[in-house]
């Protein structure tokens, strides 16, 4: 794409006083707007300690500036940036400045977009540069920058190339229709297509764990009245959030806390005790309570002693992780526990003396699958996991059709299908509607 005609700039260090503020210029006069405002042209990549002048001959503030010339520069145009003093006043006085020279307000993401149109990033290495800078944990921010080195890219352009490569050979075979086909020639073409496939379903898996370090994981806190949920929830994140009171009902919204275990977030989720409200307002909250269940990565089912509730187990959808909690072994006299059963761990703690928490937490932590986010985890969104769908369900469609007979015209249309979703995700293919969606969402300096 051919460079921006005008000059953007904005200031990239968040709001708020510190030692060191920025303001990043990038465009086709950021090296004369530079000039007018420091009294000479800035030498390429050398940081120079210089006066920022008014347009009036006085002193707004010193510091230094760093020239990045096109095409090595991060948006691929002429980059200046002035380094003040972190000073809100100061950086408006600067940023007022250069406007008045020339440059225009950078629209938010402005300058990764130009770095994405400009050839220097993909869309998923940009929208990367966002997740690295709003990720909340050690395991988030490790996969953000996988993703932005282009990890996720290279396995999305694997996929592509042997897209490529079995369309190429079908239609090579369409070429030449008088010609008598080899069944063993679509044979291989099929098993190749169930590998492709394979390696989607590792690339889905992967991209799955990263959502969930994106995202963090929704962990609900469910069980009957009084069972101690709201003590649970105090005690995990070490906050007096919830109302502890022996009133059956206490609790009649959902309230939400956020820590993070194992290098990931969790969202901490207390509910109204589940049972036959009594009135109105607690029919409300056991409603909430239960809709915040289907939207739960993983519950944690609070019961005294060690019975089960086979009530409100009914009502957890299928397949959702629970671990059992067996609150309140002080008032029973027993040791913290923790053992698996019937496929579920159960731990037995007191949310009150804070005995066997440390074991609840370590099972808080085996949901994350720690070992495997932190090598196969690339920072997916949920469009990137809707392209890998579409691309799977595609193939599986190629697959039948030469399974059935149905084609070689068909099945290559399907992998044409397959490549134009996969090519979304990186922005070889997409629409400019989905680039402005992507870059609203990041702050106007980046």
């Amino acid at each position: 794409m051919p460079d921006a005609p005008d000059t953007i700039a904005a200031v990239a260090t968040p709001p708020g006083r510190g030692g060191i503020g920025i303001v990043r210029i990038s465009g086709p006069r950021a090296k004369d707007i530079a000039a007018a405002l420091t009294g000479s042209a800035p030498a390429p990549r050398r940081a120079v300690y210089r006066p920022f002048a008014d347009g009036e001959g006085g002193i707004l503030d010193r510091g230094i500036v760093l020239f990045f010339p096109a095409p090595a520069s991060y948006t691929g145009q002429d980059v200046v940036e002035l380094h003040a003093h972190g000073s809100p006043v100061v950086l408006r006085l600067i940023l007022q400045r250069v406007l008045a020279l020339g440059a225009r307000l950078a629209r938010p993401g402005e300058f990764t977009e130009r770095a994405f149109l400009n050839g220097k990033l993909d869309l998923a290495q940009a929208e990367a540069v966002a997740d690295l800078i709003d990720s909340a944990s050690e395991q988030a921010a490790r996969a953000a920058l996988r993703s932005l080195e282009g990890a996720f890219s290279q396995r999305v352009h694997a996929l592509v190339e042997e897209l490529v490569s079995i369309r190429a050979e079908l239609e090579a075979l369409l070429d030449f229709p008088d010609e008598e086909i080899d069944t063993r020639d679509t044979v291989a073409q099929e098993e190749r297509m169930r590998a492709l496939r394979e390696d989607l379903a590792r690339l889905v898996a992967g991209a799955s764990r990263g959502r969930r370090l994106r995202e963090g994981l929704r962990i609900v806190i469910l069980g009957r009245p009084n069972v101690g949920k709201s003590s649970l929830l105090n005690r995990l994140t070490a906050t007096d959030r919830a109302i502890v009171d022996a009133t059956p009902g206490t609790t009649r919204d959902t309230l939400e806390e956020t820590l993070v275990v194992g290098g990931i977030s969790m969202h901490i989720v207390d509910t109204a005790g589940v049972r036959a409200a009594g009135d109105a307002v607690e029919a409300e909250g056991v409603r909430r309570a239960l809709r915040a269940v289907q939207e739960a990565d993983a519950i944690l089912l609070v019961t005294e002693a060690c019975g089960k509730d086979g009530d409100i187990e009914a009502r957890i959808p299928e397949g959702r992780p629970v671990i059992c909690v067996h609150n309140k072994i002080d008032l029973r006299g027993e040791v913290p526990d923790s053992f698996q059963d019937g496929g579920r761990r159960h731990v037995a703690l007191s949310a009150k003396t804070g005995a066997g928490i440390d074991l609840l937490v370590h099972a808080l932590e085996a949901l994350n699958e720690a070992g495997a986010a932190e090598e196969d985890a690339v920072l997916a969104r949920e469009r990137h996991l809707e392209a890998l769908r579409a691309a799977d369900g595609a193939v599986a469609r190629a697959i039948d059709a030469l399974a059935e007979g149905r084609g070689m015209e068909v099945a290559a249309e399907d992998l044409r299908t397959a490549q134009a979703a996969l090519s979304r995700i990186t922005g070889e293919f997409g629409a400019d509607e989905l680039l402005g969606e992507i870059f609203a969402r990041f702050c106007s300096g980046k």
